[in-house]
């Protein structure tokens, strides 16, 4: 079967046409297709077994497969989880089968989505994988491990795909724009660099997605006089339907958003917060950046004035990493709103900030004898003795010295629980300046 007869067809979209032939033409994944990676060296030297590609929406998993195919010169059939039944899998397999044996020729079944089929319909797969009738190549959204038979899987090598980079995607961009054979060299096209940037930056790793939203920008724009089609930033927003948002994500527009989230959860503004975190989630800012940075804000503003913000932030950095977008948006908003209307309080941050200093300027102070380790013979002889044991005390405390300095690092504030911890401070405070218990 040739995978590719005249593929530059001019009724295919244009993402079709610019499938890659080669692995040299494979955008991104490197991991995997890279010199000397696993898979590379498996199709180079032709020993593939079933595999199943894992990874989010127009990263690649069907033209991988098909690269595959051609590179190895194996006989390649397409199935669909969504509409694929047994009897089409029966028919498949048994061709597959019965071309094994008379000519020896090898057989690549792709599966599209075939997390969708249910267990007999997988189970139907097996013996001919096990058998090598057929090498199977499965492609997915969803983690293998969960909506795919364990037999399946323990009989397949799982390769996880990621979202293409954003200069990957442009470099496709380009690559469309001027190849005459399958993309739309034919047309005098000139493409603005802050359109080609925005496109490669809101598809989100899907190549698919960008390659249509310039094919539709291309046969949608009047040429100009002299038969320039002129696709701008205005053209590539409304052909892919999002508008472009100012925000480099490495230079003033990246710390100056981020900042202004930071200081309006701090300073108690839930509606400012959550703009500032639309903003940087609309113009594509990592989730896991912006999660870490609650967390940072959870203990340097919050602190023990609220002692949840912290645990609620480091949940949310999980729950964001385990879901990803487009829902993680929401796991974000909860932590931002709560941490913004959270009691503020900087003391933890001030405590360690006053004691760092002191250890770096001041002298090392010496640790009392009374609390150095006597878990060793000659450690009485050596003073490290008259430790008092809190949990003796009434109220579990005890007046002994702990750190030769009278400096007070931690000054808890009247925000929050911390009010009741100062309270607390505030007693054993006076039950030493009673010398006592």
């Amino acid at each position: 079967m040739d995978l590719f007869s005249q593929a530059a067809g001019a009724n295919q979209p244009l993402a079709a046409r610019m499938r890659p032939r080669s692995l040299e033409e494979v955008a991104g994944q490197d991991h995997i297709c890279g010199e000397g990676k696993l898979l590379r060296r498996a199709i180079q030297a032709d020993r593939l077994g079933s595999i199943i590609f894992y990874g989010p929406p127009g990263c690649g998993k069907t033209s991988l497969s098909e690269v595959i195919a051609t590179s190895t010169k194996r006989y390649f059939e397409r199935a669909s989880g969504v509409v694929s039944n047994v009897s089409d899998l029966r028919k498949i397999l048994g061709a597959a089968k019965h071309r094994k044996e008379m000519n020896g020729e090898e057989t690549i079944l792709f599966i599209d989505e075939i997390h969708r089929f249910n267990k007999s319909q997988q189970d139907v797969l097996l013996p001919f994988v096990e058998d090598g009738s057929v090498t199977l190549i499965g492609a997915t959204t969803h983690n293998p491990f969960f909506f795919i038979n364990n037999p399946l899987t323990s009989r397949s090598q799982i390769f996880q795909l990621e979202a293409v980079s954003e200069e990957a995607v442009q470099e496709l961009l380009e690559r469309a724009i001027d190849n005459k054979e399958r993309g739309l060299g034919a047309m005098d096209i000139r493409a603005a660099d802050d359109a080609l940037k925005h496109l490669s930056a809101v598809c989100e790793g899907d190549v698919r997605r960008a390659l249509n939203a310039l094919e539709i920008a291309a046969l949608t724009t009047p040429p100009s006089d002299n038969g320039v089609i002129h696709i701008d930033i205005r053209v590539v927003e409304e052909s892919i339907q999002k508008k472009a948002v100012r925000y480099d994500h490495d230079e003033d527009e990246h710390y100056d958003t981020i900042s202004a989230f930071i200081k309006s959860v701090r300073g108690s503004d839930p509606n400012a917060a959550v703009y500032w975190l639309a903003k940087m989630l609309y113009a594509g800012e990592d989730p896991r950046f912006i999660a870490r940075r609650l967390i940072i804000l959870a203990s340097e503003d919050i602190g023990n004035a609220d002692p949840r913000g912290l645990t609620m932030a480091t949940s949310a950095m999980q729950a964001v990493d385990f879901v990803g977008m487009p829902e993680a948006r929401i796991i974000l908003s909860q932590a931002t709103t709560y941490l913004a209307t959270a009691p503020k309080s900087n003391a933890a941050y001030m405590a360690i900030n006053g004691a760092m200093d002191d250890v770096e300027h001041g002298r090392v102070l010496e640790i009392p004898k009374h609390l150095k380790d006597t878990h060793y013979k000659g450690a009485k002889n050596l003073g490290h003795e008259g430790y008092k044991y809190a949990h003796n005390g009434e109220g579990h405390f005890v007046d002994q010295e702990y750190v030769p300095t009278e400096t007070r690092y931690y000054e808890p504030t009247d925000q929050g629980y911390e009010e009741t911890i100062r309270k607390r401070i505030n007693h054993w405070n006076s039950l030493r300046s009673k010398g006592g218990q």
